[in-house]
């Protein structure tokens, strides 16, 4: 999981460096997150198909070795054709992630304990978000930002190879059976669109949140690049504790309370804008106690209402929705930035997350009453 969204971190962290060598814009910049989620959507609901058809460890192996494959030609980018390129290819990673790990906790891991084990899973994309925002990035000061990525993509191989010999085997390839709906339904629809807008909030989080230390609060590129390793080790906590939380009964209601948090967040990165400086650490925090933490708990959910067989299908759709949100969050907030407005960009991630909690609620209130008919 850390691996899968790595290079998209990565661009984020590395975004002054970036800016500065390759001589791309804000609005570019914010296109890596566009091109990378939007490739991730689309090849989603066939990414789950394909991966309840291989089997998960198949899956692990490919999504590694893409991952690496990507990572090396961002570092190799003369501008920004090549990158854009290269984080096309890393969606391909990010639509096998959700589905092979969640079929591998469905076969491996009894039914008490996945909650837990799906937020740790979960957190291994802010390990992803930790890793780029303080050690690559402080190996970026010395070796370049260029060392530092191809860093990442030997340790992307060497990870991959690691688990063709640990994991184990898949069962034979299956044929292709009855072809299911690519169209998201019931549950997981309301998940996918909350999912929508809880993505747009938090791809313009992690794509903007260093360059605006740096532009708008005066930080420098290592000390810019720490906000996204804060926001990293605060998704850790956040995602395991908020999982291990989201028992039936309950998890039905977290993903509104989460969004609601996420809401208080933002505002507290648009005070930072207008007069507070230091309530970015603040907002940082609470975007990865909160915001992050979203969408562990929907992953939770589809596996509690997956049918037997339809798991990898239905994280992968759920999964599609947040792919897309990430896709169109960060050009909007892009558009604001150029103008050098990063207030009212914070406002517009405000509001992402406030939509975000009304669909949460909404699906809550409707799914309490429908399993309260099926009880009369």
């Amino acid at each position: 999981m850390a691996f899968s969204m790595l290079q998209l971190f990565l661009i984020g962290a590395l975004g002054p460096r970036l800016v500065d060598e390759l001589h791309v814009t804000p609005v570019v910049l914010g296109l890596t997150t566009t091109i990378g989620f939007g490739t991730a959507a689309l090849l989603s609901p066939a990414g789950g198909r394909i991966v309840d058809r291989v089997g998960p460890r198949r899956s692990l192996v490919a999504l590694l070795l893409v991952s690496a494959g990507a990572l090396t030609l961002i570092g190799a980018a003369p501008g920004a054709g090549l990158l854009l390129g290269a984080v096309a290819l890393g969606g391909v990673p990010q639509a096998l992630a959700n589905p092979a790990t969640n079929k591998a906790i469905l076969a491996a891991v009894p039914p008490a304990r996945r909650g837990a084990v799906t937020g740790m899973k979960q957190s291994g994309v802010q390990l992803g978000a930790f890793a780029a925002g303080l050690p690559l990035a402080a190996l970026a000061a010395g070796l370049g930002w260029r060392g530092a990525v191809w860093t990442a993509a030997g340790a992307a191989l060497l990870t991959g190879l690691w688990a063709l010999r640990a994991l184990p085997a898949d069962p034979p390839v299956t044929p292709g059976g009855p072809r299911t709906s690519l169209v998201p339904r019931g549950t997981v629809a309301w998940l996918a669109v909350f999912s929508l807008f809880l993505g747009c909030g938090i791809a313009s989080v992690n794509t903007y949140l260093a360059l605006f230390g740096a532009r708008e609060l005066g930080l420098g590129p290592t000390a810019a690049a720490a906000l996204v390793a804060v926001l990293g080790v605060t998704g850790i906590v956040g995602r395991v504790g908020w999982s291990r939380a989201a028992c039936p009964g309950r998890a039905e209601w977290l993903p509104g309370w989460l969004a609601c948090g996420a809401l208080g967040a933002a505002l507290l990165l648009a005070a930072a804008a207008v007069a507070v400086g230091p309530l970015v650490w603040v907002g940082a925090v609470a975007v990865g106690v909160f915001a992050v933490s979203g969408n562990a708990v929907t992953m939770v959910l589809v596996m509690q209402r997956a049918a037997p067989g339809r798991a990898g299908q239905d994280s992968a759709l759920a999964a599609a929705g947040f792919f897309a949100g990430f896709a169109v969050g960060p050009p909007l907030f892009g558009l604001l930035v150029s103008g050098g407005r990063y207030g009212p960009g914070w406002l517009l991630v405000a509001a992402e997350f406030a939509a975000a909690a009304g669909v949460a609620f909404v699906w809550a209130v409707r799914d309490r009453r429908a399993r309260a008919v099926r009880s009369a």
